[in-house]
């Protein structure tokens, strides 16, 4: 964890921010200066701008019992309304007042919380397989060198001005939720005990970029060499001059991958020369060793490679979560060994290390999520939060969930969808199975709420790739667009992979009524 100097210069930070949110809140400091710097602090106001969100980091999505806690008695005291799971792994406070963000920063590093670089032009929160250490197949568990690379950011993010964000995922080599072969570092573990690394992929409004494969087998001890070469070659080569192009996957475009690749890699080599950023002594934890012999069959029940434990999936809809869930889960969980959560990339949260009973107290507690597949759905929190947003990515989700859930339309016939509320991709709609991004679309020479369509993507584990954009359909037809869909595919008894893969031309002759 980080030192006793930098916590202390942390606090002065968030006296320092509490008076710049005090100024906002008055007027004294305009819009764009102010995200300038809050996102720093992992905050932003919102689109009523009396009102901010605050971004807890969670190190490789872990919500440990501490942070539990935390979350609990701070949704009690400062009676917070909104909580949301993102795609980042981290759980975001949401209709906070301005006197509150401050205070709720500070208590929060009591539980290990630190919300430094949360937002803004800075390393962003270190992603990593939601199950690893406790998935069947896991090549390793590669969560000790995400959070050593935490770490190690923190220490550096006040000393570097990058271009742009900089995001990082650990792939457990069974499952690459966290987009690994698409993040501006992607680390996956391989059964020889290495990773591979590609770098400066993403997502956004700008085009979307596959990562460049640099390495084949990165030695676990050497991984802080390559994150601050990649820091300094984005450094280097990163536009500063144009916003909207400072991002790593440009990068690709002005060096061209094999020149990326080669300035990237002499960075490290020049780093390894220097020496001092190995890492050593790192090991997953110990397995949690309490099976009973008793087995669980449920459908959100996932069976741990520790043999008689499981972990309990629960996916409140579009990634909102009850406020008056992190304390139910505590009172479950509080005296269960070895039990924690993990947030995952697809705004699940799961949580892991129960016995079947223990499983089962769980699932009682969590009845409320989805029900399927469809219902399994991303979305951003939208327009009607975020200042970024262009439309209201949560109340369509909502709205397509009750028509399809009234529509009686099968599980499996309608895959999960990704919904951002506008290009930014927080929702990660090109790598969805479908995908909407928030737009409009001229009817009678006006412009009405509408999103673009995009189909055939995926983020499973070697079949990374992005759907193709489409019509753009106006937001009050998709319900009734997906409805069809669904009842196409239930009709011909086939799931949707099935169904869309052998009738393109239905599928296409559906979409085309709606465009």
């Amino acid at each position: 964890m980080v030192d006793s100097k930098w916590l202390q210069t942390y606090r002065e930070e968030i006296e320092t921010f509490s008076g710049r949110i005090q100024d906002f809140q008055e007027g004294k400091i305009d819009k764009k200066d102010y995200k300038g710097y809050s996102g720093g602090m992992g905050s932003y106001a919102q689109r009523d701008q009396s009102k901010h969100m605050l971004r807890l980091r969670m190190p490789a999505g872990r919500l440990t019992m501490e942070r539990l806690k935390f979350l609990a008695d701070t949704v009690e005291k400062y009676q917070v309304r909104r909580l949301k799971l993102t795609t980042c792994e981290t759980v975001q406070l949401h209709d906070l007042a301005a006197e509150q963000v401050p205070a709720i920063i500070g208590e929060a590093a009591g539980a290990g919380i630190l919300c430094r670089g949360g937002g803004g032009d800075n390393p962003r929160n270190v992603m990593c397989s939601p199950l690893s250490g406790v998935q069947k197949g896991e090549a390793f568990d590669p969560s000790p060198w995400a959070a050593a690379v935490t770490d190690y950011l923190l220490s550096i993010c006040r000393d570097i001005h990058m271009p742009r964000k900089l995001k990082i995922a650990f792939s457990n080599g069974v499952d690459d939720s966290v987009h690994s072969a698409f993040r501006d570092m992607g680390f996956r573990a391989q059964e020889n005990g290495t990773f591979s690394l590609r770098i400066a992929g993403g997502l956004g409004a700008m085009g979307h970029r596959m990562g460049v494969l640099v390495d084949e087998a990165v030695d676990p001890k050497d991984v802080l060499y390559y994150v601050r070469a990649m820091v300094d070659t984005f450094c280097r080569h990163g536009n500063y001059e144009n916003r909207a192009k400072a991002r790593t996957r440009f990068m690709q475009d002005t060096l061209g991958p094999e020149g990326l690749k080669e300035a990237f890699l002499k960075n490290v080599g020049a780093l390894k020369a220097q020496g001092g950023l190995e890492v050593s002594g790192l090991e997953a934890p110990a397995d949690v060793a309490k099976g009973t012999g008793e087995t669980l069959d449920h459908p959100r029940a996932v069976p741990q490679k520790q043999e008689g434990l499981y972990a309990v999936k629960y996916h409140p809809i579009g990634g909102v979560l009850p406020v008056e869930k992190p304390a139910e889960l505590y009172a479950v969980l509080q005296d269960v060994p070895g039990a924690g959560c993990r947030v995952g990339p697809d705004e699940t949260l799961y949580v892991v290390n129960l016995t079947a009973a223990e499983a089962e107290k769980v699932l009682a507690v969590t009845e409320d999520g989805a029900r399927t597949e469809f219902e399994h759905s991303v979305a951003c929190i939208g327009a009607t939060v975020c200042q970024q947003g262009v439309r209201d990515s949560q109340g369509l989700l909502q709205a397509a969930v009750s028509a399809v859930r009234e529509a009686g339309i099968p599980d499996g016939a309608l895959p999960r969808i990704n919904i951002s509320g506008c290009p930014s991709s927080c929702a990660a709609h090109q790598a969805g199975t479908i995908g909407f991004q928030g737009g409009v679309r001229l009817e009678d020479k006006k412009p009405q709420p509408a999103f673009r369509l995009f189909l055939g993507g995926s983020d499973a584990l070697d079949e990374a790739r992005f759907g193709e954009a489409g019509a753009v359909i106006l937001e009050k037809d998709i319900p009734a667009l997906l409805v069809e869909l669904g009842r196409a595919a239930a009709a011909a008894g086939q799931t949707w992979g099935q169904w869309s893969e052998t009738h393109r031309e239905d599928l296409n002759a559906i979409v085309a009524k709606y465009a």
